[in-house]
């Protein structure tokens, strides 16, 4: 059984999602650790969502934590399901507090990019155009090439079509066509 609610701490969180155990699942999920990530870390979720870890915001650490939670932790939790996607507000929020705080300067090169992916995941051009302009200036390069990716299908199609089946958006025949090509990003 996870750790209750009450005992996760920013330093719990952040060692368990940069565990080398943990890293490999970041990009390549399975079923076991979308389980084993909601049972862990659902409660901990829903107090994020209520504001009742805004006090993490005080720290590069805390900040950190919460935009891993709030962006990375649904996409596995709900993969497949709407609620996947109904914290991306919360994270970039949580992102842009802290950018404004210069917290993604403390943080190390290998975890500031999970304060900059929930800008990558909205479907807002300007904040794709700032993924990218973040991406850039910390030359995170094999990021910047997926971020690229990300604002080109929000630049033509305005959104992500790998997610209108899930959110109960219809297709255009122009996304039909990309999502059964080659190219097609599912996500």
């Amino acid at each position: 059984m996870g750790a209750m609610p009450f005992s996760e701490t920013p330093t719990s969180v952040l060692d368990f999602w940069f565990s080398d155990r943990v890293s490999k699942y970041w990009f390549a999920s399975t079923p076991d650790f979308d389980r084993e990530l909601q049972t862990r870390f659902e409660p901990l979720l829903k107090q994020a969502v209520r504001g009742d870890l805004n006090h993490w915001l005080e720290t590069p650490e805390g900040s950190l934590a919460l935009a891993i939670m709030l962006d990375q932790f649904p996409l596995n939790m709900y993969r497949g399901k709407a609620e996947s996607y109904g914290t991306g507000d919360l994270a970039i929020a949580t992102a842009q507090a802290a950018i404004a705080r210069g917290f993604d300067q403390a943080l190390p090169r290998t975890q500031v990019a999970f304060l900059y992916l929930p800008f990558m995941h909205s479907e807002s051009l300007s904040d794709q155009d700032r993924s990218i302009e973040l991406f850039e200036k910390a030359r995170l390069e094999q990021n910047l090439h997926f971020a690229r990716h990300h604002r080109e299908l929000i630049r033509k199609f305005g959104r992500f079509p790998h997610r209108n089946a899930v959110l109960g958006r219809v297709n255009t025949p122009e996304e039909q066509a990309y999502l059964s090509s080659n190219e097609a990003f599912l996500g």
